[in-house]
């Protein structure tokens, strides 16, 4: 479904890519873990076409999308939950949804999938006329997946969707994802809480300075003493 070769992305002149690949087969969940500066979000921006990568090769599935606008790729297929949740914090609930979907036409699927997202995340229909910066940021964290799935994306990108939110809620979003993955949405993960993301995923990749460092199946990694001691707090 997707494939990334050897890319190299700059911010300036600062490299923050140095020739990452990687694959993600359709109806898997894939996770990149790594420390902070490892390239894990960079990553996910150079695929969804906010910092495009100035080497190397994207193809979604089968069509290159390296130098495609990043609205453009939202309209293949991909959607992504940003880091930091980047919900609008005057808009409702209902609206950031809404906004999920704007270069969408198809009114009648555009209420399914809002009531999709609500029986994804009861919480969200709770509420519904909630100003987004009201809630808590595990709440702001079910809107932003929320409204990157009003998009209808086959290949969903989440980036750190644990970050700052109180530890029952990661459990609940955690279960939530598998679900969207049951659903058939293919997921590319990026996550520092290591732990959560090799228990859900099907394949990793270690990133350590723009680098792919380790690649295997998620269950061999959470086993290898040297992620063990990095990553999982062995």
């Amino acid at each position: 479904m997707l494939e990334v070769s050897d890319i190299r992305t700059f911010y300036g002149n600062i490299e923050a890519l140095k020739g990452v690949s990687l694959v993600v087969q359709e109806g898997e969940i894939v996770t990149l873990i790594g420390s902070n500066g490892a390239g894990k979000s960079t990553t996910l921006r150079s695929i969804s076409g906010l910092s495009p990568p100035r080497e190397g090769s994207i193809r979604f599935e089968g069509s290159e999308i390296g130098e495609t606008a990043p609205q453009e790729i939202v309209q293949m297929g991909i959607s992504q939950s940003p880091e930091g949740r980047k919900c609008f914090q005057r808009m409702t609930v209902r609206e950031n949804l809404e906004l999920g979907a704007y270069l969408r036409r198809d009114t009648a699927q555009i209420q399914q999938d809002l009531a999709r997202v609500f029986d994804l995340f009861p919480r969200l229909e709770e509420r519904e006329r909630q100003k987004a910066g009201t809630m808590s940021g595990g709440e702001q964290q079910m809107l932003a997946i929320g409204r990157a799935l009003m998009a209808q994306p086959r290949l969903l990108l989440l980036d750190e969707p644990s970050m700052g939110i109180a530890p029952v809620l990661v459990e609940r979003i955690y279960e939530t994802i598998e679900e969207i993955n049951r659903q058939g949405t293919t997921i590319l993960l990026v996550e520092q809480n290591a732990n959560f993301a090799l228990g859900v995923s099907k394949r990793a990749y270690v990133l350590e300075t723009g680098k792919v460092a380790l690649t295997d199946d998620s269950a061999a990694l959470r086993d290898n003493p040297d992620v063990q001691k990095a990553y999982l707090g062995g």
